[in-house]
């Protein structure tokens, strides 16, 4: 099997060493059947259900019967709390709900390496040696993302960036807070849903390896 090998970067963006992926997991495949059924499921866990609405046992009042059943020439009726009535109940209203619903371990892992695939297709994936910040200053950090150039000169926008690192210490942390496009994360624990919902994902070296063992 060809193997692939990406080159690895600096905090300067110049290119000092490469590294060889895996071929039992960046092999090219992606798996769009396994994808949609993840993504599916990641966000209908992210919905809250909490619409609700009051049936005619929940809405207040409506105890007494407000006429006689026999006699008056009106229909009959047993509640002004009725769902015929204005002020009534709801039928069939919607009640607080769970949407989520289970899905395999092993579709989750095949999802996550082929949208790491995808990612590699597109030349998206970029590998950083290590990320280090002496002091929590938001500048600092941006200086190095300006550095790798994750944007190309055709690119009007900036793109959304994963970045995935195996540790993220108190420094890092404040000084990546305040970048608006991009989104932090460990790469032990990032899923399939936000791979694809960012343009491009940076990951670090020992992040990597992380990942690699994990889909492994």
């Amino acid at each position: 099997m060809k193997t692939t090998k990406l080159p690895i970067y600096n905090t300067e963006g110049k290119e000092i060493d490469s590294v060889e992926l895996d071929s039992g997991i960046f092999d090219g495949t992606v798996n769009s059947a396994a994808l949609y059924q993840v993504v599916n499921a990641y966000r209908a866990g992210q919905r809250k259900g909490l619409a609700a609405t009051k049936t005619r046992g929940e809405v207040s009042g409506g105890g007494r019967k407000p006429w006689k059943q026999k006699g008056t020439g009106r229909a009959r009726v047993g509640s002004i709390r009725s769902p015929l009535w204005r002020h009534g109940g709801v039928v069939f209203g919607p009640h607080p709900r769970d949407f989520s619903y289970p899905v395999s371990k092993r579709l989750k892992g095949l999802s996550l390496k082929s949208a790491l695939n995808e990612k590699l297709k597109e030349n998206n994936l970029l590998v950083l040696d290590g990320l280090v910040v002496d002091k929590p200053k938001t500048k600092d950090a941006a200086k190095i993302l300006l550095n790798l150039k994750i944007n190309s000169a055709k690119e009007k926008r900036i793109s959304s960036v994963l970045l995935l690192l195996d540790k993220i210490d108190t420094n890092l942390k404040l000084a990546l807070r305040n970048i608006g496009f991009l989104t932090v994360n460990l790469a032990r624990d990032t899923n399939t849903y936000e791979v694809l919902a960012h343009n491009k994902i940076i990951v670090t070296k020992a992040g990597l390896a992380e990942l690699t063992k994990r889909l492994k």
